[in-house]
């Protein structure tokens, strides 16, 4: 059976719960397409990021 040596302390535990806090993923509105999508990502849809075409669009 697997018993701790040691008391884990109170920061490594605060440490390891600190992803519950963790809220949803924000969204923001594409200043072209109006569509939502993650800030700092590519538009899925139309394949711009940040003014420049990086992936094909994808037909609709």
């Amino acid at each position: 059976m697997a018993v701790p040596k040691k008391k884990v302390s109170g920061m490594k535990r605060g440490n390891r719960r600190s992803a519950d806090a963790l809220k949803n993923p924000t969204y923001v509105e594409d200043k072209n397409s109006g569509e939502l999508r993650r800030p700092h990502h590519i538009d899925l849809k139309t394949g711009m990021y940040r003014g420049r075409q990086i992936l094909d669009a994808k037909d609709a």
